[in-house]
């Protein structure tokens, strides 16, 4: 059975699916929000079987499973085809991974070719209050902010992905974070006009909102002061949202053991293969 791409009188059916594990499909529900059925939008959505979909597949800048087997994942190679168009592919890491060796034996170079592999990443969740206190220093970050907040995302960028994301004069990057700063998902701490803390709202969707972004200025590590600013951030997104998500790379230890601190929980594991 194939996979077809779906439109938006496969909204109810969609959104039935993102709802089962409304965290681990966070970005997928933000993108259904944002209109990725409509024609002409950005990216498509891919749902197999094509008579009546269990399984989804967002493709676009990134590859995003929703799934809960193993199923759909021929009918994805197929669907997706021999030209690359996505930066990388994110998803429960026990789909995500043999999706990406499936993708390069059926196609080559363009997808067994990558950057970098990173094959477990906690996915962690928070409902309650954080355990720590809230640094009161973290707060929305606003447009007299941007430049240096700016500066700050270029650093953590570059520091988490090993890439500058002005390669080539791209100028797609600057316009993301001016739009997380004017939607109000950017949060940071500023010093004397400089941006020291920041992290943001990547995805949001019905319940649940994702934290990505969190960067502290390198000379202040150390000194214990992630956990109040994370769960600063974690009360701004929590006044909003039932439930604060985020994942982590698993060989990042000092971010677990923040997270862990401030009160998240691990509730899944994902992997992320970057092309």
């Amino acid at each position: 059975m194939s996979a077809r791409i779906l439109t938006t009188w496969d909204a109810g059916t969609a959104r039935r699916l993102v709802a089962e594990d409304p965290v681990a499909n966070v970005f997928v529900g933000s993108r259904l929000d944002a209109g990725v059925l409509n024609p002409g939008a950005p990216g498509v959505l891919w749902g197999w079987p094509g008579d009546q979909p269990s399984a989804l597949l967002h493709s676009g800048a990134n590859l995003v499973p929703v799934v809960t087997d193993s199923e759909a994942l021929p009918a994805f190679v197929e669907a997706v085809g021999r030209r690359r168009t996505c930066q990388s592919i994110v998803g429960p890491s026990w789909f995500a991974l043999p999706f990406w060796r499936a993708l390069g034996e059926r196609w080559g170079k363009s997808y067994s070719q990558v950057r970098e592999v990173r094959p477990r990443q906690p996915v962690m969740a928070i409902t309650d209050s954080p355990a720590v206190p809230a640094d009161p220093r973290v707060r929305p970050i606003t447009a007299a902010d941007f430049d240096s907040y700016f500066a700050a995302s270029v650093a953590m960028y570059t520091e988490e992905v090993g890439a500058d994301p002005l390669a080539g004069g791209d100028t797609s990057y600057r316009s993301y974070c001016r739009w997380l700063v004017d939607s109000g998902r950017a949060f940071g701490i500023v010093e004397g006009g400089r941006v020291v803390f920041k992290s943001d709202i990547g995805a949001a969707s019905g319940p649940v909102a994702q934290i990505q972004g969190v960067w502290l200025d390198p000379s202040l590590r150390g000194r214990g002061l992630s956990e109040p600013a994370v769960a600063a951030v974690t009360e701004y997104v929590l006044a909003e949202y039932p439930t604060a998500c985020l994942y982590v790379n698993d060989f990042n230890i000092r971010a677990i053991r923040c997270y862990e601190r401030v009160g998240y929980r691990q509730s899944g594991e994902f992997a992320t293969v970057l092309f």
